[in-house]
């Protein structure tokens, strides 16, 4: 065998880089915490397998016309799949517990403040004006906004920044439940909130994405796509009209989707240019940003307890986050805790449904803050 021979035979070896290795050790990370732990599997696991492919040496998946580069230049470049995932989570999404207690919009509204924090925060470290905001939105707790709004201000950053959305998204169960203690007292946690279940009508139903969509697009413009998008598979949901529509929206169209979007972030994970000073700092912002989001939400929700007369549990700011519906579920589990027979959790999904809402809207406003085009 010629020298020539064998160099090609071992090129693949010869290629290996200690940052590709660091990436196939955190694409098995996270393949691992899907399958084992469960945590986001729909995503982690396609994100794993991505960043494992991507960096696998000289891999013709990330090469120019390589599978993982067609499906990234195909949804997310052009942030199309971010929008078709709104469509599902919309025909998922029931909000009727935010319209018999729309009180709780004030929860989603609080459940934001660490984005904007945390643009304070990027700032000072040293991004610009665009990377802060996009590294802020991480706060949001929601993945889809979070490669939107990223994609148009700093794509240079999307796939730190999307990382660190959907693992944080994953880890919610973990992360949230010792601030909501360290914040609350047991008496609080205990708090008893009877739930009179209130007919919403279907008129009220379908009326509201309709008027969601107009009054959001109309104030905050930049934030039409994802409320639009959003609303939409709510719509078809509440019309009960086009139920093939809705069954293929948040079943086959938002399956999909999430493998593709899953396995085209984790080919953006390549170790050479994925390693660096910034990610780890996205990383710790985007955490510090998540913390402090659930840090505003349990604090208003102390605030909202002290204007009820210690009739409101503030375990429910908590769920003023958009990762829905697993906040409402870890507020419910939390509560239980100190009271087993407590049963908080539609009170929670009203205030999770808000966060769904002003995830998108702060989206928006980041953007227009910032003059996207």
């Amino acid at each position: 065998m010629s020298p020539e021979t064998l160099h090609y035979l071992l090129q693949g070896v010869q290629n290996v880089t200690w940052q590709s290795l660091v990436m196939i050790a955190v694409g098995l990370l996270l393949i691992w915490l899907a399958v084992k732990k469960e945590y986001e599997p729909l995503l982690l696991l396609p994100i794993g397998a991505g960043a494992v492919l991507a960096n696998l040496p000289l891999s013709p998946m990330v090469g120019e016309h390589g599978a993982l580069t067609v499906l990234y230049n195909m949804g997310v470049g052009n942030e199309l799949f971010p929008l078709l995932i709104f469509v599902g989570i919309g025909a998922m999404t029931d909000f009727g517990p935010l319209l018999e207690n729309p009180k709780m919009v004030l929860l989603g509204g609080a459940g934001q403040f660490g984005i904007f924090l945390t643009l304070l925060l990027a700032l000072f470290l040293g991004f610009n004006h665009n990377q802060a905001a996009s590294i802020g939105i991480i706060g949001a707790i929601d993945g889809p906004t979070s490669i939107y709004v990223s994609n148009k201000l700093a794509p240079e950053l999307v796939a730190p920044i999307t990382v660190a959305a959907y693992s944080y998204m994953s880890l919610v169960p973990i992360i949230m439940p010792p601030i909501m203690r360290a914040l609350t007292t047991a008496k609080e946690r205990a708090i008893k909130m009877p739930y009179t279940s209130r007919e919403i009508s279907q008129r009220t139903r379908i009326l509201f994405p309709i008027i969601v969509t107009i009054v959001v697009g109309t104030l905050v413009p930049f934030a039409t796509p994802l409320i639009g998008m959003l609303m939409l598979g709510n719509l078809m949901r509440e019309s009960k009209v086009v139920e093939r529509l809705t069954g293929a929206a948040s079943n086959e169209l938002a399956n999909i989707v999430t493998l593709f979007l899953g396995l085209a972030i984790g080919s953006t994970m390549v170790g050479a240019s994925f390693i660096n000073v910034s990610t780890m700092l996205i990383l710790v912002l985007g955490l510090v940003a998540f913390c402090l989001d659930t840090v505003m939400g349990v604090l208003f929700g102390k605030l909202m307890n002290l204007f009820s007369g210690g009739k409101f549990n503030p375990l429910i700011g908590a769920a003023g986050i958009s990762a829905f519906p697993m906040a409402a579920r870890v507020v419910q589990r939390e509560a239980q805790r100190e009271n087993f027979d407590n049963f908080i959790l539609m009170h929670a999904m009203g205030a999770n449904a808000a966060g769904q809402v002003a995830s998108v809207v702060a989206g928006g406003v980041l953007l227009a803050l910032m003059g996207a085009a």
